[in-house]
């Protein structure tokens, strides 16, 4: 009898436990794993700089879980793996989902080509707790508010799938392995920028695990304080990780169910929400696929955005002359990771008091965050521009010194990445303009020199981008 062999696609999934593709295609009997690097994918969909690494790492710590046994192509799927399955004679193609425009609609497009050739091909949810159209408001319609999202749709849904673990046995099928190696992909860049990235991330399924269980044992019940303090270790960092798929959404779930139960936690209940947003972010990338390029609230099509390339650098390296804005800026660069609470401050910055439109800053995290994430980001983006949905009211620009003095009371993070400002006194740290000729010279600090000028006044910027929102109002 001769044993069916099946393709196991891997995409935003490079995990073994709790991968349902995966775990299905070992149940068919013999699996060829696959990768394939889509290089038809538009622009906006292949990996920045930062992802692009960290894709190299996370597929050489998958290939070493499947024993070497992962294939590597690079080229477009559509033509790829109908070629393989006729290849190495398989009867089924089985891969997650993917929520991105473009992708669902190329894997619409293959499965009808490999239907048409009567090939098998199964796609499964292994990235969401509750897909985007399982969740809906009474009358059908997508939700646009995430409390009401989170509270009346997941959380009053079906609970979400309990994560399996890895399968017991994988048989892999006696095939010619492919010409292309990871390391063929050329995803690591040119240049070492990368260096002081690798010191702070573990690719791949084992660093998933550790993160997650470092966070549950040392921040997760304090994650509502600590969460939005910069200085101080209190969110998971397990972003990067759940973007690539390393680990499951599922996964992190029921082991925070698993770890504090029922009692009531307002940290653990607070975390668990953010994996709400997450759902969120898929929930309206998927029922508003625009929003990835289109402002969601079409008012700010008539917005009056203003360009300068100056100011724009100025922000990506971190030298607009407002500390917590200039922390905020060269952690992303050294890190490729920026705390949450900062990204908003940032973001806040770049649109209200630059007025520059938030696409600039949505292409400068997808190309430098190692967690860049299409729905995230573009939603996230547009909610601090107040363009998105369930957006921060255009109103509300974020006062980055305030935002410093009350969530870096002691100036650790300021300090940590703006060192040139570290021996300035904690009364004039977020607001270096304010403190005298002496007070900085003492601090070893010429503003212009040592440290940049402001870039804006905040208190005019303010005024002015409030002014421009206003002309939008009546559209």
């Amino acid at each position: 009898m001769t044993v069916p062999v099946t393709i196991m696609w891997f995409r935003k999934d490079l995990r073994v436990k709790d991968n349902p593709a995966l775990i299905a295609a070992c149940n068919e009997g013999k699996i060829i794993p696959v990768f394939i690097y889509d290089s038809e994918a538009p622009d906006n969909h292949r990996p920045g700089g930062a992802s692009q690494w960290w894709l190299h790492q996370s597929l050489h710590a998958l290939n070493k879980r499947l024993n070497d046994h992962l294939q590597i192509y690079r080229g477009d799927p559509k033509v790829i793996i109908p070629d393989l399955m006729e290849k190495f004679s398989a009867d089924t193609v089985i891969w997650n989902r993917c929520y991105e425009p473009a992708t669902i609609e190329r894997d619409k497009q293959l499965k009808e080509i490999l239907k048409e050739s009567s090939y098998n091909a199964h796609s499964i949810n292994g990235s969401l707790l509750w897909e985007p159209w399982t969740i809906s408001k009474g009358d059908g319609g997508p939700y646009k508010v995430f409390t009401s999202f989170y509270k009346k749709g997941c959380l009053q849904a079906a609970p979400p799938r309990y994560p399996e673990a890895a399968p017991d046995r994988i048989t892999y099928a006696d095939v010619p392995q492919s010409d292309l190696s990871v390391d063929d992909l050329n995803l690591m860049p040119d240049i070492n920028w990368y260096e002081t990235i690798a010191k702070e991330w573990t690719p791949g399924e084992d660093g998933a695990a550790d993160r997650l269980s470092a966070f549950l044992n040392d921040a997760a019940t304090e994650y509502k304080s600590e969460r939005d303090i910069p200085g101080v270790h209190g969110t998971s960092k397990l972003s990067p990780h759940l973007h690539w798929g390393e680990i499951s959404p599922n996964q992190i779930w029921y082991a925070v169910k698993g770890k504090f139960g029922d009692t009531e936690n307002e940290g653990v209940d607070t975390f668990l929400s953010e994996l709400g947003w997450r759902e969120f972010s898929y929930h309206l990338l998927y029922h508003f696929p625009q929003i990835v390029d289109e402002n969601f609230n079409d008012k700010f099509n008539h917005f009056n955005w203003r360009y300068s390339e100056q100011d724009l650098k100025a922000w990506q390296k971190g030298q607009t002359g407002i500390p917590i804005v200039d922390a905020g800026m060269r952690q992303l660069w050294q890190t490729g990771w920026m705390h949450n609470r900062v990204r908003m401050i940032v973001g806040s910055f770049l649109v209200k008091n630059l007025l520059m439109h938030w696409h600039h800053g949505e292409a400068w995290f997808w190309d430098t965050l190692v967690d860049a994430d299409m729905a995230s980001n573009s939603a996230s983006w547009q909610w601090v521009a107040g363009s998105g949905a369930d957006a921060a009211p255009y109103f509300r620009v974020f006062n980055p010194v305030l935002q410093g003095e009350k969530f870096d009371k002691q100036g650790h993070y300021v300090k940590a990445w703006c060192p040139e400002l570290a021996k300035l006194g904690n009364k004039y740290l977020h607001k270096p303009w304010e403190a005298s000729k002496d007070e900085l010279s003492k601090a070893g600090i010429t503003l212009g020199q040592e440290y940049p000028e402001p870039l804006v006044d905040l208190k005019e910027s303010r005024r002015r981008a409030l002014d421009a929102f206003d002309q939008i109002k009546g559209k």
